[in-house]
């Protein structure tokens, strides 16, 4: 199965917002913080711009607005587009004023996560891992033990969205582990999470001080990235 992903900076959202939705300007206009706001504008920008490549759609404000991400019964996003479903999966995750938004095909389950990498206390990680990720961790270097933490965190945060619960799941019952394989010429390299008799298989890349991990099932390729053309341009979108 075929995964795209696209992430995008706080940068790169325009400053006006007519490429919301009238829903989405109303509901932007009850956002009283600065931070929430600009989190929640750059999850919206990065999952239409996101949906718009995957649709073949061009990247102009009047289509922009006609894309909607709408909460599921269970909070996971849906795409829609001209009032109708998208009939995609898409799965998003914001983090230090960036976002990433992945889409595969409709009825997938599909989760992904944007983590820093950054030192964990001994108390976050026994709080949240398993006996046997507490163990991987204890025995990684110091120079390996930060984006360790941040990879297991992350894989079982796209687990949980990708089982369409997020937290309210205990963390240790979902169990991250990591493959063996190297990683492919875009830096993923592979990763699975079990959850009872459910079984994510994903992909994981580190860059620029942060880790991605996208799972989904069925088993999916190494994702493949979606290059948005310009603002107001026609131009179509190339995936690398």
């Amino acid at each position: 199965m075929d995964v795209y992903w696209l992430e995008q900076l706080e940068i790169d959202v325009p400053e006006e917002n007519d490429w919301l939705s009238g829903s989405e300007s109303a509901t932007l206009s009850t956002l009283r913080f600065a931070k929430r706001r600009a989190d929640w504008r750059l999850g919206r920008w990065t999952a239409k711009r996101a949906l718009a490549s995957y649709l073949d759609l061009p990247a102009q404000a009047h289509v922009l607005e006609r894309i909607e991400i709408r909460p599921a019964t269970s909070g996971a996003p849906v795409g829609f587009f001209a009032n109708q479903p998208a009939d995609v999966a898409i799965s998003l995750s914001h983090r230090s004023n960036r976002a990433i938004c992945a889409v595969a095909v409709y009825g997938a389950d599909l989760g992904c996560d944007l983590e820093m990498i950054e030192p964990h206390s001994d108390a976050f990680v026994a709080d949240y891992f398993t006996a046997e990720e507490q163990e991987l961790v204890a025995r990684a270097s110091l120079a390996d033990k930060s984006l360790l933490q941040a990879l297991l965190w992350s894989a079982k945060e796209s687990a949980l969205k990708a089982l369409q619960t997020g937290l309210r799941l205990d963390t240790r019952l979902v169990i991250a582990s990591l493959g063996n394989a190297s990683p492919d010429i875009n830096g993923w390299s592979p990763l699975q999470v079990r959850y009872t008799d459910r079984l994510f298989h994903g992909w994981w890349q580190q860059a620029g001080g942060m880790v991605r991990t996208i799972v989904a099932a069925p088993k999916p390729n190494p994702p493949c990235r979606l290059t948005t053309p310009d603002y107001f341009t026609d131009a179509a979108p190339i995936c690398a």
